[in-house]
């Protein structure tokens, strides 16, 4: 059977299409270790914030993957024995890549960010206290420090002064 040129040309239309839509969906749900993810999200970091150094602190109720990016930023991610990142932090002279940290936490966090900038007049540290999501910034020109954590994902023993 032969197929026409007009028919061809169709049909290629069609699977660029198809292509071009399923690489948009890959696109918009990136892999990326964040708050709530799995353990072996926290590796996905390190690779996409291409880390020169990476250490594990080892505890009997969770670990710390302490993380040093190339532009000396470090990233401490705490990994529960269960495997589930409950907690994040940061110190450095840039502010690592939110969207990536906080992963499904991150509109929340845009939502709640947004109305306490709006309430208040000029420059201050940022501190969400929501349902689910503590967010606390900090610093100034090349001295950045914050964390982010959800206290329901804390193990027991654990509290909120753990997260540095």
């Amino acid at each position: 059977m032969r197929i026409s040129s007009r028919n061809q040309m169709l049909l290629a239309a069609t699977r660029s299409g198809m292509t071009v839509a399923l690489m948009a969906l890959g696109l918009s749900f990136p892999a990326y270790g964040a708050l709530g993810g799995a353990l072996d999200s926290v590796q996905v970091d390190q690779e996409h914030m291409k880390a020169t150094d990476v250490r594990i602190i080892g505890g009997d109720t969770y670990s710390v993957h302490e993380i040093s990016t190339p532009t000396g930023t470090v990233i401490r991610e705490y990994v529960s024995s269960g495997g589930h990142v409950f907690g994040v932090s940061w110190q450095g002279p840039f502010i690592p890549e939110l969207r990536q940290l906080l992963g499904g936490y991150f509109e929340q966090y845009l939502a709640a960010a947004k109305i306490q900038r709006d309430s208040h007049v000029g420059r201050r540290p940022l501190n969400i206290h929501e349902q689910g999501l503590v967010v606390q910034t900090a610093g100034h020109m090349r001295a950045y420090s914050g964390r982010a954590y959800d206290p329901g994902l804390f193990p027991a023993g654990v509290s909120a002064n753990d997260i540095r």
